[in-house]
């Protein structure tokens, strides 16, 4: 059986032997085999009279269940009836986190697309890589964010549709819905049907696809929030990761929504904001990265947080004193977790009853791990090696076969972090096992922003390490070698970072420059990035 009448996303798939191995025998995780993921986690809410309860709130707005579903189904409308999308077509999500960006995620699957959500922070040459990889005919943009959307050119983008986020003054797509029908008969296909692609930060310069059926989206549902969070619809989830991030999609979109909860969404969420909002709107869970717990900390007795059971914290290893002060300020205990695009959720994490201080947790619900050697064979107890992870999802890269090979060994996902595992069968993080630079959460790769600054004109050749940092984890630390070696001074590194922020993602840039006349290098050429870190 066909999944869509456009079939690009499936044709790309890796072959059934590459894949990994899949557990699903636990009942919590048996699906239908014909499957619409929205069913569950919006329709079924309306079909259960849950349509006055509150869905999404902001410091402006409240929208209910049932708001939520007639705009979905109305942008449903728009996409078949105005902008021709058919069944299987990608289509791309510009926004910050508010109210609509949800709205047109649950509308894109109502109608059969398959949903690629993007961070507003991307420029225009990171959107035509997306739109060219993935070969997206449609996007959704909101009109604030339409700057560096105006400039993509490929082939493949037929339609682009703008938005007004802000709910201030209402785009194309609000005029369109105006007349359409509130209700929309979802278009349902096979539980492993691809759903969403989710771009990785690519570790080569061009990142990679990772794709998730509609059956993924709700097995991570009964996978970690049931573990460590226990979500009652009377919770009310926050936090500062991108839906763009899976780690903010389903933090923020799918486990309050699956759970019949509720979510705040925050623009421009700061540790301030994120602090207002739990203090006036009473929220119950927060999701966000370790810089910004660290942050909350130091503010967090202006405020009235009494109202928050759970935190959780993930996007990079989470520092024992971060967890310990929060500790000792507020009484609540972080939950540290380890996720990944390619898995799409949190595998490893605690809960209040078996939390760890220093262990990133145990495998929760529906995963398995193990510490493996250069060999694959599992290592002993308390010695570092690479993880290795199976379980409920796993890594499907699009178009990349061997990608695929790197990632998948033996039908485990290989995730590119030493940790070792103690007698207890905790996991403890050592280091990542590659050169990516994570940052306040934000998964950089030094060979993008290699590839970025070599566009400089001034520049002969760069390489980029992370360095440690109290505050973001690590920093992006560029060693540039310039053409003409006398121009390097303050003012060129400070040049050099504004341009660089107006070519890619601005949290991308090097806050540490450093002009060097030369790179260490191999006798074959190699640069030795190691020599850098130290």
């Amino acid at each position: 059986m066909k999944h869509y009448a456009d079939n690009f996303a499936h044709e790309h798939l890796p072959l059934q032997e590459l894949q990994p191995d899949y557990i699903l025998d636990h009942p919590d995780f048996q699906f239908p085999e014909s499957l619409n993921c929205v069913d569950r986690l919006l329709d079924d809410h309306i079909k259960q009279g849950r349509g006055n309860r509150v869905a999404i709130s902001t410091f402006t707005e409240i929208w209910t269940y049932q708001d939520l579903y007639d705009k979905s189904n109305q942008i449903a409308h728009v996409l078949v009836d105005d902008l021709g999308m058919v069944s299987g077509n990608r289509v791309l999500i510009r926004s910050a986190n508010n109210p609509m960006f949800v709205a047109c995620w649950f509308a894109v699957l109502k109608a059969g697309g398959i949903v690629v959500a993007t961070m507003p922070l991307l420029r225009e040459k990171e959107l035509t890589v997306m739109i060219d990889s993935a070969e997206i005919s449609h996007a959704l943009c909101d009109v604030r964010l339409m700057d560096e959307m105006s400039g993509v050119q490929s082939t493949f983008l037929k339609q682009t549709c703008t938005f007004d986020g802000s709910n201030e003054n209402p785009g194309e797509l609000e005029q369109l819905m105006a007349s359409k029908p509130k209700d929309f008969k979802n278009y349902h296909t096979l539980h492993d049907s691809i759903a969403l692609i989710g771009f990785t930060s690519g570790t080569t310069g061009k990142p990679k696809m990772t794709s998730h059926f509609h059956r993924d989206i709700l097995l991570i549902c009964e996978a970690f929030p049931k573990y460590s969070l226990q979500p009652t619809p009377e919770d009310i989830f926050t936090g500062s990761p991108p839906l763009g991030f899976t780690f903010g999609l389903g933090g923020l979109v799918l486990f309050p929504f699956y759970y019949g909860a509720s979510t705040f969404l925050i623009e421009k969420p700061t540790p301030e904001l994120l602090l207002q909002a739990i203090d006036r709107h009473k929220i119950t869970i927060c999701f966000t990265a370790p810089t910004a717990w660290r942050i909350i900390t130091t503010l967090v007795k202006d405020f009235d947080i009494a109202s928050l059971r759970k935190c959780v914290s993930a996007g990079e290893t989470l520092p024992f004193k971060v967890w310990e002060d929060f500790h000792a300020a507020t009484g609540l205990k972080i939950i540290d977790g380890i996720g990944s695009t390619e898995i799409l959720h949190i595998f490893i994490s605690s809960h209040e009853g078996n939390m760890r201080k220093g262990a990133t947790g145990l495998p929760v619900h529906g995963y398995e791990a193990k510490i493996i050697g250069a060999d694959g064979s599992e290592l002993p107890v308390n010695e570092p090696g690479r993880l290795a992870v199976r379980g409920v999802t796993g890594c499907k890269y699009l178009n990349a076969p061997d990608k695929q090979k790197e990632y998948v060994e033996n039908g485990w996902n290989i995730t590119g972090d030493v940790f070792k595992k103690d007698e207890d069968g905790y996991f403890w993080f050592v280091a990542r096992g590659d050169d990516m630079i994570i940052s306040s959460g934000y998964n950089i790769s030094a060979i993008e922003v290699e590839n970025v600054l070599l566009g400089h004109e001034d520049i002969a050749e760069c390489a980029v390490v992370g360095l440690p940092n109290e505050e973001r984890g690590m920093l992006v630390c560029a060693h540039i070698v310039l053409k003409n070696k006398a121009l390097a001074s303050d003012a060129k590194t400070k040049e050099i970072q504004e341009w660089f922020k107006s070519a890619a993602a601005p949290y991308k840039y090097p806050r540490e420059i450093h002009f060097v006349d030369a790179l260490p290098k191999t006798e074959t050429g190699k640069i030795q990035r190691f020599k850098l870190k130290n």
